[in-house]
């Protein structure tokens, strides 16, 4: 990989890692409702759990989907109808004080497995393979996820920041009930490019 593509793939992972999806989104909730330091595991699942999906998707599921363009079909069923739960979810989100034995953020683990039905994170990771690993080299898919990891963390972890200053003006009911339902209609909205791609 020339210096040249590696700022552009740099450059890639920046933008769409920053910019608002699902993660970002329920990060933003999530330090809103939780704080920083309870949605870290929530951060570090995404990233971790990305730069896993990068990794299988290089290696052997970007065929999968060119065999059975059903699976995918599948898979975009199973996203929307997840995604559809979690905003049903954060629109109900109780008040940070009531957290305690009420709610959770997502675990680790849960953020990991979560990139599996992100409808944005699968975008992200079959762009990334096909415009910087075309090759599908472990070389090139492991670079790519290297760089991935290592812009993502510090990227999402802006969304949380936010989240949690945020949550200064969330002292009513009345104001929490809107970022909530805001944020989950927003959640919502993120599934736009999902149901009417082609």
């Amino acid at each position: 990989m020339t210096p040249e593509t590696l700022v552009a793939l740099s450059l890639y992972a920046f933008v769409s890692s920053v910019t608002p999806g699902p993660n970002n989104l329920m990060l933003m909730a999530s330090g809103a409702n939780f704080g920083f330091l309870r949605t870290v595991p929530h951060m570090l699942g995404i990233g971790v759990g990305f730069v896993v999906m990068i990794l299988l998707v290089g290696i052997g599921l970007m065929q999968l989907f060119d065999a059975m363009p059903l699976a995918h079909d599948v898979l975009r069923g199973i996203s929307v109808a997840y995604l559809l739960w979690l905003a049903w979810k954060v629109a109900h989100a109780g008040a940070p004080e009531r957290r305690v034995g009420a709610g959770r953020p997502m675990t680790f683990l849960q953020a990991a497995l979560f990139q599996w039905v992100n409808p944005k994170a699968w975008s992200m990771a079959l762009t990334a393979i096909a415009l910087y690993a075309p090759d599908r080299s472990i070389w090139a898919i492991g670079l790519v996820g290297a760089v991935f990891g290592a812009i993502n963390l510090p990227s999402v972890s802006l969304w949380t920041v936010l989240g949690k200053q945020i949550r200064r003006l969330l002292t009513s009911r009345v104001r929490l009930a809107v970022f909530n339902w805001t944020m989950a209609a927003l959640l919502v909205a993120s599934l736009y490019p999902v149901v009417f791609e082609g």
